[in-house]
């Protein structure tokens, strides 16, 4: 399955802030909307907002009570005023770019990707999924582990739920990418992948903590009672 499609995933990636200015000029023409020149990015929005400027196809440059070099005057041939000042939050889904919605102040925009982002690690890490996602042989192979104390290079801890059926996985130095186990572990995802099925792990289970892991899931709870998710394969009872 392809990291792009895993179902444990969330949320936006990689979300950013670009702030932008509504620009209007001559009376029939539509607004448009262009970046700041990165020389007055330092500008703060009360000196951009109802300020005349002049702009190209790239970016634009408030004139009122500002220097200008001439070769960026001489880019920009269209003079018009900044009617609103926008920060539009973005991030990509799925490997994809997505426009996840415009506001009208820095502050607003960063409250936004706080929000969405979940940096604190404390909420949204704790699945419950169906059993059903896992062969007879891997809950077999889970159990047991939950029994015994589960091998450290497994680099997660299997154990029983008190008065349920239900079997939980901590997973352990998440997210499994490259980056984060050779930091963590000094090796890479294929490697404890297969160091997994080395030990004997059926690849159902395999799979389905990799790619829990992956999108830096922390606690798994396999429930037969659970609802399953939405793009894993399913097994019937053995």
């Amino acid at each position: 399955m392809s990291p792009d499609s895993n179902p444990f995933r969330r949320g936006y990636q990689n979300l950013r802030i670009d702030r932008s200015l509504c620009i209007t000029y001559e009376d029939d023409c539509p607004p448009v909307w262009r970046p700041l020149h990165p020389s007055q990015v330092h500008l703060p929005d009360e000196l951009i907002a109802l300020f005349p400027c002049i702009f190209c196809d790239d970016f634009a440059l408030i004139t009122e009570g500002q220097h200008i070099p001439e070769v960026l005057e001489a880019e920009c041939q269209t003079e018009g005023v900044v009617r609103t000042v926008v920060y539009a939050v973005s991030g990509d889904d799925f490997g994809q770019p997505a426009h996840v919605g415009d506001t009208y102040s820095g502050e607003a925009a960063r409250e936004v990707v706080r929000r969405l982002s979940f940096k604190t690690g404390f909420y949204s890490r704790c699945w419950e999924i169906s059993r059903a996602h896992l062969t007879a042989e891997a809950g077999r192979f889970l159990a047991e582990l939950a029994d015994i104390a589960t091998p450290s290079g497994f680099l997660f801890v299997a154990f029983r739920i008190p008065y349920s059926p239900a079997i939980g996985v901590k997973l352990i130095a998440t997210p499994w990418t490259d980056e984060n186990l050779q930091l963590a572990e000094g090796i890479t995802a294929e490697q404890l992948r297969q160091e997994h099925r080395v030990k004997g792990m059926p690849e159902s289970l395999v799979e389905v903590l990799h790619l829990a892991a992956l999108a830096d899931v922390r606690m798994l709870v396999f429930d037969a009672d659970a609802n399953v998710l939405d793009g894993l394969p399913l097994y019937a009872d053995e």
